[in-house]
This record gives C-alpha cells, sequence and structure tokens, in this order.
C-alpha cells in the first residue's frame, strides 16, 4: 500500500474497496452467465470516450477453479459506431465470434480483419480466447499455518487464511532519465467475496475493507501489481501491495464464487501535464483527500442504514396506519363514553332493584293504592321500550364501528348484526388461518414473479434458440459427413476451409429444419421449460419467503384482534340479553297489577315475578359493566399500539432520506477525490520529485496505449477490463 505521512494507506484501501463493493453489483449479475449468456444489449459505458470516433469497450471474463487457474476465456466486445458507418474494420484474435445482439454480419479480408456490414448499427460480438493473460490470479489457502489444497480445506476448521496473488506480466519499454526501463501496465485488482457468518468471524483483510450486515461479510481487498517497480520509490517508506490476504476463525470451511476485476484505465485518465507544480501543493491535497475520503466513507455507512431502515418497513403500512390510528382513535373515545353510560345504568338498576324489594314486601299495604300501582307500572313499562331501544342502538352503533375498522383492515365480510355477528367474526378468524393467508401470500408471490420472469421471455427465448441451432447444425453437419461439430465449423468457415458451394449448402439445411414447426415447437417448449425453471428459483428465494411469512404474522396479529372484539362483543350480548329479560319482567308486572283488581295473590304473584326480573337486570348491568371496562381498556391499548405504529411510519421515511443523503454524499466523495485526490500520488521526495513525475507521466502513457486484450484496429480507440471468476470450494 502507498503510504503518505502515515495515513494514507487508510484512505486509499477505504476508497479503492468501496469502489470493489459497489461495482460488483453491476459485474456479477453477468460474470455468473458469462460461458452461455449474450451481452446485455443495454450495456452502458462509462468511458465518457464517445467522440465520434469508433471505440471498442472489452469485457474478459476468465473462469477459473479454486486456485485461480483459467479453464475458459470468454471476451465481449461492443463497438460504438457514432458515425453510423455501413462497414467496421475490425481487428479481433477471438474464435467462435458470433453476434450476440443484432443480424450484422461479417468477411474476413486479405489482411485477416473483420470487415463487419454495420448498417450504422453499433456491433455486439462475443468469443473465446487462448491467449496469455495480463495478469495471472493464483488463490492459496493456508490452515492453522499449513497450506492446504481446496480439496483439503474443504469442511474443515480452525485459523485460516486466503491469500490472492496477482503477476504483472503486460508492459512497455520506456525511456526514463535516459535509461531503458520496463513500465508494467498500472492495473488495479480489486477482489470481493462474501462470507456467511455462521462459518466465518473475526474476518480481516490485508488492504481493503470488511463489512458485516450480521448475516453475512463482505469482504473487499486490493493490489497494484507491478507498481512498485513502476515507481522505483524506496520500499521501506512506500510500500504497493501485489497481494490481498485474507484471515478469518472458520468452522465448516466452504467458500462461493470469488470475483477479482482488473482495470487498467485508472492512470490512463489522469493528466499528469501539470504535475511539476502540484508538488509544492502536495500536503494541502493529502488533507483534501483525507477530507474527501471521510466523506465518501460516512456516505456509504448513512447508505447502508438507509437501505436496512427501508426494507425494515413496509409500504402499505405507511398508506394505511394513518386510517388505523384515526379509526382506533374514535373506537376507544366511544367505548369511553359507552363504559360511563354503563356505570350510570347499574347504579339505576340498583336502586330499582332495591324499589322492587321494597314493592314485594308491601304487597299486602298496596291493596287500597292498586289504581296507583297499576298506573306506575304502566309508565314503567312504557320506559321499558325505550331502555331496549337504546341498548339496541348502542349495539347497533359498536357493531358499525367494528364494521367500518374490518373494511379499512382490507377484509371482506357480511355487515355485523346482533344475530350474525358470532357466525361471521368467526368465518374471519378462520379466513386468517397460517394455512389459508400462507397459501394466498404464495399465489400472490408466484403471480408476482411469474410476470417479472415471463418479461425476460423474449431473452430466454433467444439464448434457447441459439442452443437448438448449434444442435441443428451439428445434426446437419453429421449429415453432410462432416465429421465436426457446429463450432469447429465455424472455426473451419472461418479459417477458409470450407468452400461457398458447402458452405450454402449447411446454411440452406439448417435454416430449413429452424423454419419448420417442429423446432419452433421444440424451442418454444424448452423456453417455457427455461421460465418455469426461473419461477421456481425466484420462489425460493429467501426474499419471497421473507414476504410470505410477513403475512402470516400479519394475519396472526389480526386474527388475534377479531378473537379479542368477538369476546368484547359476547359481553355486551349477554348484558343486552339481560335489558330484554328485565324489560319483559316490567312488562309481566304490569299485567300482574292490572290484574290486582280480582286479587291480592295475583298482586302477590307478580311482584315476585318483578324482583326476579330486578335480579337479573342488575347481575346484567354489572356484567355490562365489567365488560365496557373491559372493553374500555383494549380500545385505549389498541389505540396506543396502532399510535405507536403510526408514530413508527417516520423512521420509514427517514430511512429512505439517510438513503437519498448517503448517496448524495457518496457521489460527492467520489467527484472530490477524481479531481483532487490522484494528485497525491506525486510524491514529495527529495531529489526525486522529478524522476517520479516522469514515471508517472510513463506509466499515464502505457495505461492509455493498452486499449484491447483480443486486438483493435488503428481507427479505433478503446478499454478493456478483466474479470476474474473463481470455482466454489464446496464441503462435499
Amino acid at each position: 500500500m502507498i503510504e503518505f505521512k502515515k495515513h494514507t494507506p487508510k484512505i486509499l484501501s477505504a476508497f479503492l474497496s468501496l469502489v470493489l463493493i459497489f461495482s460488483l453489483v453491476a459485474t456479477t449479475a453477468y460474470t455468473a452467465g458469462a460461458e452461455s449468456n449474450a451481452v446485455n444489449s443495454k450495456q452502458s459505458s462509462s468511458s465518457g470516450k464517445d467522440s465520434g470516433k469508433l471505440f471498442k469497450e472489452e469485457s474478459v471474463y476468465i473462469i477459473a477453479d479454486a486456485e485461480g487457474n483459467p479453464d475458459k476465456v470468454i471476451v465481449s466486445d461492443w463497438i460504438k459506431n457514432p458515425d453510423k458507418l455501413d462497414t467496421i474494420n475490425d481487428k479481433s484474435t477471438l474464435s467462435d465470434i458470433k453476434n450476440v445482439k443484432g443480424d450484422e454480419t461479417y468477411k474476413l479480408n486479405s489482411d485477416n480483419m473483420c470487415v463487419w456490414n454495420a448498417k450504422g448499427n453499433d456491433i455486439y460480438y462475443q468469443g473465446t480466447s487462448d491467449a496469455d493473460l495480463p495478469v495471472d490470479l493464483r488463490v492459496s489457502y493456508i490452515l492453522d499455518g499449513r497450506a492446504v489444497s481446496p480439496d483439503e480445506i474443504a469442511g474443515k476448521s480452525g485459523k485460516v487464511t486466503i491469500r490472492f496473488d496477482y503477476k504483472n506480466k503486460q508492459y512497455e519499454t520506456v525511456k526514463i532519465n535516459g535509461k531503458k526501463e520496463r513500465i508494467y501496465v498500472p492495473f488495479v485488482m480489486l477482489t470481493g467475496m462474501m462470507l456467511d457468518n455462521e462459518k466465518f468471524s473475526n474476518v480481516t483483510v490485508s488492504n481493503g475493507k470488511v463489512i458485516n450486515d450480521g448475516n453475512h461479510t463482505i469482504v473487499a481487498g486490493f493490489a497494484m501489481p507491478g507498481m512498485e517497480d513502476n515507481l522505483k520509490l524506496d520500499t521501506d517508506k512506500f510500500s504497493i501491495p501485489d497481494s490481498v490476504e485474507i484471515t478469518a476463525d472458520v468452522k465448516d470451511f466452504e467458500l462461493s464464487t470469488t470475483l477479482t476485476v482488473a482495470a487498467s484505465d485508472m492512470f490512463g485518465d489522469i493528466d499528469f501535464s501539470d504535475a511539476d507544480k502540484t508538488i509544492k501543493d502536495l500536503n494541502k491535497k493529502l488533507d483534501t483527500l483525507t477530507d474527501a475520503t471521510n466523506r465518501l466513507i460516512d456516505g456509504s455507512s448513512k447508505l447502508y442504514n438507509g437501505i436496512s431502515t427501508m426494507l425494515k418497513k413496509s409500504d402499505a403500512l405507511v398508506s394505511g396506519v394513518q386510517a388505523l390510528a384515526d379509526g382506533a382513535k374514535k373506537l376507544s373515545n366511544g367505548v369511553s363514553e359507552l363504559d360511563k353510560g354503563a356505570g350510570k345504568l347499574n347504579n339505576g338498576v340498583k336502586t330499582l332493584d332495591k324499589g322492587a324489594s321494597s314493592l314485594k314486601s308491601g304487597a299486602a299495604k298496596m291493596q287500597n293504592g292498586l289504581s296507583d300501582l297499576a298506573y306506575g307500572l304502566g309508565q314503567l313499562s312504557t320506559n321499558s321500550y325505550a331502555l331496549t331501544s337504546g341498548a339496541k342502538q348502542v349495539f347497533d352503533t359498536l357493531l358499525k364501528t367494528a364494521d367500518d375498522q374490518i373494511a379499512a383492515a382490507g377484509l371482506k365480510a357480511d355487515k355485523l348484526t346482533i344475530s350474525n355477528y358470532s357466525k361471521v367474526l368467526s368465518g374471519i378468524i378462520d379466513s386468517l388461518s397460517e394455512d389459508k393467508v400462507r397459501e394466498q401470500a404464495e399465489q400472490m408471490a408466484l403471480q408476482s414473479v411469474t410476470q417479472t420472469v415471463r418479461s425476460q421471455e423474449e431473452l430466454i427465448k433467444a439464448g434457447v434458440t441459439a442452443a437448438v441451432r448449434e444442435q441443428v447444425t451439428n445434426g446437419v453437419l453429421a449429415k453432410a459427413g462432416l465429421n465436426m461439430t457446429a463450432e469447429q465449423y465455424a472455426a473451419a468457415v472461418e479459417a477458409g476451409k470450407v468452400d461457398a458451394e458447402t458452405q450454402a449448402q449447411i446454411n440452406a439445411a439448417v435454416e430449413q429444419q429452424m423454419n419448420s414447426s417442429e423446432i419452433a415447437a421444440t424451442i418454444d417448449s424448452k423456453t417455457e421449460e427455461e421460465i418455469q425453471k426461473l419461477i421456481d428459483e425466484n420462489m425460493k428465494s429467501d426474499a419471497v419467503k421473507a414476504q410470505i411469512e410477513q403475512a402470516v404474522e400479519n394475519a396472526k396479529a389480526g386474527a388475534l384482534s377479531i378473537k379479542n372484539l368477538k369476546t368484547q362483543f359476547d359481553s355486551f350480548n349477554e348484558f343486552y340479553q339481560g335489558i330484554n329479560t328485565y324489560t319483559s319482567g316490567v312488562d309481566q308486572a304490569s299485567t300482574g297489577a292490572n290484574q290486582l283488581s280480582t286479587g291480592s295473590q295475583k298482586l302477590s304473584n307478580g311482584t315476585k315475578s318483578l324482583k326476579k326480573g330486578t335480579k337479573k337486570l342488575k347481575k346484567g348491568t354489572a356484567d355490562l359493566k365489567a365488560g365496557t371496562s373491559k372493553l374500555a381498556s383494549g380500545s385505549l391499548a389498541l389505540y396506543n399500539g396502532v399510535e405507536t405504529l403510526n408514530n413508527g411510519t417516520g423512521a420509514l421515511v427517514n430511512g429512505v432520506q439517510l438513503l437519498n443523503n448517503g448517496a448524495l454524499s457518496l457521489n460527492n466523495g467520489l467527484k472530490k477525490y477524481k479531481e483532487e485526490g490522484i494528485d497525491v500520488l506525486v510524491d514529495a521526495v527529495e531529489g526525486k520529485a522529478e524522476v517520479l513525475v516522469d514515471r508517472l507521466k510513463a506509466i499515464s502513457k502505457v495505461s492509455k496505449d493498452y486499449k484491447s486484450f483480443s486486438g483493435i484496429s488503428k481507427d479505433m480507440d478503446g478499454k478493456v477490463n478483466f474479470i476474474y471468476k473463481t470455482d466454489s470450494v464446496e464441503n462435499k
């Protein structure tokens, strides 16, 4: 690592590690399928070099074993055609060249150049290479101080070191200070991996960054092989890594795919023409770089925290929780008023009960006042209608409030009545059972996943068509007596070993079969198989499973709320039935009073019935008071809980804001690094500053000169990146 005044290593390490983490997100998706998939037609260039000149953007994918030994090298090229040329002359050493986006074709001219019939379009093609790579990657493993192979370390536990060594073999001979010297292409090697926290702990990296999200540890390290030789600085003071070491305590060792990105254009984009003037400002630029990088680190932390907060919240919760809070408040206020009324009613019934007792004891004395008694009971009977009507109105109001809350929660149910509420609420509870909710959530997830996958049907079908065409070509070649595969045939055609007549016959036979209904049916069938496979894989993903489980948990909470509501209605129904019993008793007493004229015995019997009715009414009103108290307490707890939930939605908004602010800080930090940070590589070494500047200029030139791995025409500009993908180490 380059050291300037001791603090620069941390700056460069943090910056380059973060760059790797963000760049790997885009790289991983393509690299994983590089052996069989075409170049994404929506690739975008970050070169900023579309200035009217032909530009070749090249990505080299190295598929390697767990020790870094290459198994296959796949190269994807994008020739940008800003002037809409009809033909493009392209130099390439690749084999098995295939157009992976359009239908443009090419022919080899006498100079062995690929002459593309571009028709004004950009060209996207892919091929393979067996040429030497500019940088060799070697991965080694050490377990408890002993070097082991990937097979030996699989499933083992202990102290583990994983080392990535990079050997730069790409250089130019340049004159520096009158002497010819090798200047290596300044490749920046960025290696990343994701480790399972159940297997890896105490993870460190020699030069890079370690980020732990609780479930996984993301490790990113960087190196610049050949840079120490380029700069010729005192290695006691300035050390630039050419390897990365990751150490950890491991249980049952397994390692997923690792990715390494090699970029050579970092120094090519830097203008060192004014570097001599900037040496004097080195200290100031170091401070500027430190501030910019610190802002970058802070911004990325805010970005991570913001995303985590956002993922823990639900979009549906934000839109619906306010309505739920308002309804809970209304319910709490209404039940509180009901509780007060029930208290008054209970006190009145106690007084009525005492009066009924007095009526019973003085029945013998009331013989002379029968007319007054009949009148009084008649009035009481009249008031009984108002009492039963009022109790029914309260019951209906509570049921209406519950209807509104059920509708606000998104549940469908029949309108609640006194006679059906128990059945309807029981039905809702049954509909919120774990099995039914899980089935519904799985169906919704399946619909969403299916829609997403089928939006990619054309791309999937294109890949299947290419594979079927290769099989058809193999069959045609065999039938024609040509003992070669489609791949070998294409190479023979390219080498000029197949005459035009034979090519025409083979092509016609292939196209005839490809246009047949049988082949079309085969393509459709295999396309559907691939679609169903992708749907199954997505349905088994952790994200979809988490959504389903969240829906189940929400349903459990909803079912519990409905159960509590039913219990409260059952209590009120008991009170309501007590009111009906009471009014029935009053009516009977009134009838008895009217019949008292026929005898005091009948009056005595009537007062006994009245006493029984008031006793039931007293019990009913006491139960009502207890029930309404519980209902008031429960509704208040419901309101407080919903209000807490409503307040929590603010955290979601804050999380999104943190995401925005963090991304902005990251962007500003990157710009600050580009504008002012790179110049710190011009070290103010006494007596060596001018030589160092010459070396930096030479490095920049070599970086600009290295434009392609597989070849590039003189009239083209270009850039190239390398992506190394190593095989996983599995515990079999």
